[in-house]
């Protein structure tokens, strides 16, 4: 029988753990989930992995493969082997992966969570059969990967796919990067949501002001900046990389404006193309992309 591939998805908020059978990798043979508790610091997240790996070992009656796949917020800096632009910021700058295989004695191979989900999506989700994948994230901030004939790219200083911080023409507002005008500060979901406010002076979740939009004018208003913005930026990447096939996860993935004709044409106006043929992708697996990601990491290890 061929082993399981492990894969573990360490979020701001919570750890998922799971086994994955290659043969089905669509389904779990077994899930563990723990809260991150970020807060306690750096060696408290590497000590709760750890609990998350004896407990699929406790839970599953296997043991540990020798290598095991884990999904980050950040990437890692190829140079130096530390973890950067993570929003857990006790991550940063900290040799993660090498402190991982020290502490759980199995190699360790790590992508950035946007990357792992772009490969879920991309081997087993909504975009398969496609050999150019980008996988986008819309939801508190922006991120992405990019997954070329079934392989996430990481690139030379660890950053591809991260279209979030980009500049968008004529937008200038402060990013948390330190740069101004970035995607992230235009369609992240806080920006929407400030967007909105700004026009209303009420404020308002995205999924409130996306069902307003047919009888107020302002929610209406923010929907066009999110459609209208949205297809400025990602055109941009289109023009690069040129993907078969887009699929877009978070929370602003979810509103129904972003795969409409009207969206095909905002990006179809910057594109260096008379017509757009890109597949623009509701995600297919949910909430499981990013540890099943993390698991298909560790294909092929020995």
């Amino acid at each position: 029988m061929t082993p399981h591939l492990w894969g573990i998805d360490l979020g701001g908020t919570k750890i998922e753990g799971a086994l994955v059978d290659p043969g089905d990798p669509s389904r779990a043979a077994c899930r563990i989930r723990l809260a991150t508790e970020a807060h306690l610091g750096y060696e408290h997240v590497v000590g709760r992995i750890a609990r998350v790996v004896a407990d699929l070992e406790q839970t599953s009656g296997l043991k540990r493969p020798s290598v095991i796949g884990i999904g980050t917020p950040g990437a890692t800096e190829p140079a130096a082997g530390t973890l950067k632009n993570s929003n857990s910021t006790c991550l940063n700058g900290r040799p993660l992966r090498d402190d991982l295989e020290r502490e759980l004695g199995v190699g360790i191979r790590m992508a950035n969570d946007a990357n792992c989900f772009a490969l879920a999506e991309a081997a087993m989700g909504a975009a398969r059969g496609v050999d150019v994948v980008m996988g986008l994230i819309l939801g508190t901030g922006v991120g992405g990967g990019i997954v070329v004939g079934g392989r996430a790219l990481d690139g030379l200083h660890g950053i591809a796919g991260e279209w979030g911080h980009n500049p968008i023409p004529g937008e200038s507002a402060p990013c948390y990067c330190g740069r101004a005008g970035c995607v992230e500060t235009v369609i992240a979901g806080p920006s929407l949501e400030r967007y909105y406010a700004g026009l209303s002076g009420r404020s308002l979740r995205l999924p409130e002001i996306a069902a307003r939009a047919e009888s107020d004018p302002q929610a209406a208003a923010t929907l066009d900046r999110l459609r209208d913005k949205f297809g400025q930026a990602i055109a941009a990447v289109i023009n690069i990389l040129d993907p078969g096939a887009i699929v877009i996860g978070g929370g602003v993935g979810n509103l129904d404006i972003l795969y409409s004709e009207a969206t095909r044409e905002a990006v179809r106006t910057h594109l260096f193309n008379p017509e757009l043929r890109t597949l623009i992708l509701k995600p297919e697996l949910g909430d499981s992309a990013g540890v099943f990601g993390a698991a298909l990491l560790a294909r092929g290890a020995g």
